[in-house]
């Protein structure tokens, strides 16, 4: 497994805690009673992960909106837009191992474990795929509320596939992968805003481009 990310690559991960133990550049971290408090500079991230139980203990991504992003303005879009176009962008995704051997006799789910994950979002096909799918989703929707998710899994998988010699260690360990998303919620001010209120405002868009 990786022992380091990197904010200068396409695509980069590693595990939770060995991210928290060893943050990488633009992250330090504060050991707190009860918990692990992680800084980053906002100025070169954008960090959407909850707050999460590791093994270790509770571990805070300070000022970090969480998985979902609520804008309300245009003006709040537009700075979004931006930031997730000029820097690396960290979710927290999960892993469950699908091997027979971690099968539980007693139909309990095998315990997750959790990645960070790094997109650089100023790399010009990332950004070109983050631009285009977020054109078409204000396209679709004008005017209204709408909620969009932003896919990374392909991205993700694509770029194990390529880098298999460097994950030695889940080479034998066939997984499948979840949280793989961002979701970005836009708040309109309309006063009938039906689509939204049924349902039809929801869009999705994939992030695939991982280095190849």
């Amino acid at each position: 497994m990786r022992e380091n990310i990197s904010s200068r690559s396409v695509l980069d991960f590693m595990k939770l805690e060995a991210f928290v133990n060893r943050p990488p550049a633009g992250f330090t971290v504060e050991r707190r009673p009860g918990c692990r408090l992680l800084k980053w500079d906002p100025e070169k991230s954008c960090v959407f992960i909850d707050d999460i139980h590791s093994r270790e203990g509770k571990v805070i991504f300070y000022n970090s909106p969480g998985r979902k992003i609520t804008v309300r303005t245009l003006g709040e879009y537009t700075d979004l837009r931006r930031q997730l176009t000029l820097k690396t962008i960290y979710i927290l995704v999960s892993a469950y191992d699908n091997t027979k051997g971690e099968e539980k006799s007693n139909g309990d789910v095998p315990a997750a474990e959790y990645y960070v994950l790094a997109i650089n979002g100023s790399h010009p096909m990332i950004r070109w795929e983050m631009e285009r799918g977020l054109d078409k989703t204000i396209s679709s929707v004008a005017g209204e509320s709408y909620t969009v998710d932003v896919d990374v899994s392909a991205a993700l998988q694509g770029w194990m596939r390529e880098n298999a010699q460097a994950l030695a260690d889940m080479e034998k360990v066939e997984r499948t992968w979840k949280d793989t998303h961002f979701t970005i919620k836009y708040r309109s001010d309309a006063l009938f805003d039906f689509p939204y209120w049924f349902g039809f405002s929801k869009r999705q868009f994939k992030v695939s481009y991982h280095g190849r």
